[in-house]
């Protein structure tokens, strides 16, 4: 289904298209082309799109949005400058849809709760989201930019490290409902304290249309100043809570598998079944619904039980006789701590072992060795019985562990990898999970091919 024909992209952009194409996608990545993808050449930090123009085309990409001149025998779409082209794309994407979409942003649980609105409202017709987490200035503009006309729902993932860069994306995306995760200490190297990264979250109602609505988490630090901000854009306010507000988490029976969850949403009970594990994703699921209620959605049981976290998020696998949790993407105090929470809950088999793989939090500033050292308490609480460790940050954990927990520690992922690899045991549950600047990847892959070699 054609997203963009030249003459669209152009109108959109200002540019002067060449050739007579049409895309069905609009990539940035040339690793990542799929076939009849429009190629924008960002010029980024580290390298310069053009010089991959003629990859992108043998890859399948139908056109490339350049800025220079990169042959005349190749289709583009010229524009003064790509990353405003892209923009452009994005701005006009969202001017000709008729979507009721929703923006998503929160220290912890956004990409999650993306993906399970994601599925939920894909049952009330097309829907749209954000791919992994593509939520800064490149990704959202991006996600934005591949919102086809004809979608009914979209969702999109907004993020931040540092004050002022969430409100010109949402003014980008120009959310009906705006959805907050949680406050909590992530990124706090750039911040003051946790009131700043309220604000900053609080960026997202900006960008909110008008008759929009807020759904926060009425438990999270600095919950007032984020219903003050919602309260100045003009929102609804809605609030999800385990103790009042529109929808309230009355229990939740937790298992390794997921959760039983009795609420009430908006003065009605809804019991359900949630298939992913932790009271944290039990309440970030009453901040979905609540979202859906905006839209006048109504949810899916069978969606929530058939809903399992995604990868590097919490994604569950059986490999080799043991199962890994696979939490490797990112990580920060509140994270680590609802992950060490799931890996409690999980069973080991028949002389088997809870493992933790713990790499840095990353950008935590002066709080950085509290915060790790305070994770032997909730390791204690989840049972783990063997701690590998990842960074300079984590050795302060590692030293206040027990010699019976401590398995090793090394400065890097792929130095720790094949000791991992070469300890695991069938029966044996390993959790992996530490900040993406510190590259838990090594750890997944070593696991996979101890698996894969049957050992």
């Amino acid at each position: 289904m054609t997203l963009w024909t030249a003459s669209e992209a152009a109108a959109a952009t200002g540019g002067a298209p060449r050739g007579g194409w049409e895309a069905s996608g609009v990539a940035i990545d040339s690793r990542t082309i799929a076939a009849g993808d429009l190629f924008v050449a960002v010029a980024g930090p580290n390298h310069d799109g053009h010089c991959f123009v003629n990859r992108a085309l043998a890859g399948g990409a139908v056109a490339a949005m350049v800025s220079r001149d990169c042959g005349a025998d190749v289709p583009t779409l010229h524009v003064p400058d790509t990353r405003a082209g892209l923009y452009a794309l994005a701005q006009a994407a969202r001017a000709r849809s008729n979507a009721r979409i929703a923006g998503v942003t929160g220290s912890v649980g956004k990409t999650g709760c993306k993906e399970l609105l994601a599925n939920l409202l894909s049952r009330a017709g097309r829907t749209e989201a954000s791919r992994g987490n593509l939520n800064n200035e490149w990704g959202a503009p991006l996600s934005l930019a591949r919102l086809p006309r004809e979608a009914d729902f979209a969702v999109f993932e907004l993020g931040m490290n540092h004050a002022g860069e969430i409100a010109p994306l949402s003014r980008l995306v120009r959310p009906h409902v705006a959805l907050v995760t949680a406050i909590a200490p992530a990124h706090t190297a750039f911040f003051g304290g946790l009131a700043e990264v309220a604000d900053a979250k609080a960026e997202i109602f900006e960008g909110l249309e008008p008759g929009g609505t807020a759904v926060l988490n009425a438990d999270t630090p600095y919950i007032e100043r984020l219903e003050a901000a919602a309260e100045r854009a003009g929102a609804d306010i809605m609030r999800f809570s385990r103790r009042a507000g529109d929808a309230v988490l009355l229990h939740a029976d937790l298992d390794a598998s997921g959760s039983d969850i009795a609420a009430e949403i908006r003065g009605k009970r809804f019991d359900f079944r949630l298939g992913a594990p932790g009271e944290h994703w039990a309440l970030n699921a009453l901040g979905a619904l609540l979202v859906l209620d905006a839209f006048g959605v109504a949810p899916d049981p069978e969606v929530l039980a058939m809903f399992h976290p995604p990868a590097g998020r919490g994604k569950r696998r059986v490999l080799g006789g043991w199962t890994l949790i696979d939490e490797s993407y990112n990580a920060s105090p509140a994270a680590m701590n609802a992950a060490l929470g799931v890996l409690g809950l999980a069973e080991p088999g028949p002389g088997g072992r809870r493992i933790a793989v713990l790499g840095d939090m990353l950008e935590l500033g002066e709080d950085a060795g509290r915060a790790h050292e305070e994770l032997a308490g909730p390791l204690e609480d989840a049972s783990v019985d063997l701690v590998f460790a990842v960074g300079p940050h984590m050795h302060r954990l590692f030293d206040r562990l027990p010699p019976g927990r401590r398995s090793a520690h090394r400065p890097d992922a792929a130095a720790l990898a094949p000791l991992v690899a070469e300890a695991v045991a069938p029966g044996d549950v390993v959790l992996v999970k530490g900040s993406l600047g510190i590259g838990m990847k090594p750890v997944i892959e070593a696991l996979e091919r101890r698996a894969g070699a049957g050992g």
